[in-house]
């Protein structure tokens, strides 16, 4: 896994973040940025954990679906800092991680949390309401948003809402190797994906006939919504040899 510059690592995160924000999340975008990074170190391992959650005496759910690692943590008890091993959740993609923080803020005990006005409060709040130990949590969490000037992005959220042609599909968000790389619209049974914008990343050419997208020459099934070409995200993929899977619990296309 290569290491990732900060800049990266916001940039790797950002799509998913603005996604649940946009779904209703009630935690800031700066928030949420800044505690992945100070709870990952601004790492993405495989099992898409960025927060710290352990398995606990939780039960599965449509983001969660019993996966787990063992590592090693630390915790501050009694005031001194205690070394230890745990298992924390494990998840299909970065989508499914905050989705799943999100039913555990939405418990009786983060309401605190859910009901902050300022990202500055909603710091204190995480540390307050028990979601970490160490006292420094809050200042912390404020030391990244003011760094890398994180507040930027809570003025990007805003409702997605289906573009011309797909009124009344559903949003679907399309993950690469666990992270949030577009979202494509659900209709009749098919997600419909932006073709050069999934295509590229890929690594295929994309092209136009004037009625077709073709994918290194070859025509698809297309819609055209607003200049954009627009495929079936199962019939590019396996075109292109690339593993998919469709997460129905979640309602997320997996690639690769």
């Amino acid at each position: 896994m290569a290491k990732l510059t900060r800049e990266q690592f916001f940039e790797a995160i950002a799509p998913a973040v603005l996604l649940v924000r946009s779904e209703g999340s009630k935690l800031f975008t700066s928030v949420r940025m800044a505690q992945s990074l100070l709870e990952s170190g601004g790492e993405i391992h495989s099992w898409n954990n960025l927060g710290g959650i352990k398995v606990g005496n939780g039960f599965p759910n449509d983001y969660w679906q019993g996966e787990a690692v063992v590592k090693g943590t630390w915790e501050y008890i009694d005031g001194r800092i205690v070394s230890a091993k745990a298992a924390f959740r494990a998840y299909k993609s970065i989508y499914h991680f905050y989705k799943d923080m999100d039913l555990l803020m939405e418990t009786a005990r983060y309401e605190r949390v859910r009901s902050a006005g300022t990202p500055e409060r909603q710091a204190a709040m995480l540390h307050a309401c028990g979601y970490a130990t160490d006292p420094a949590y809050p200042n912390k969490l404020m030391a990244i948003i003011q760094q890398y000037g994180l507040r930027k992005y809570d003025q990007l959220a805003a409702p997605v809402t289906p573009t011309r042609g797909f009124e009344g599909t559903s949003i679907v968000p399309v993950a690469l190797l666990g992270r949030v790389v577009a979202t494509g619209y659900l209709a009749n049974g098919a997600t419909w994906v932006p073709a050069r914008k999934i295509g590229e990343m890929l690594g295929a050419k994309i092209g136009w006939t004037g009625k077709q997208v073709t994918v290194n020459g070859a025509e698809l099934e297309s819609k055209l919504s607003m200049s954009v070409g627009y495929v079936k995200i199962r019939e590019l993929a396996e075109h292109l040899g690339v593993p998919i899977e469709w997460d129905a619990r979640a309602r997320v296309v997996l690639l690769g």
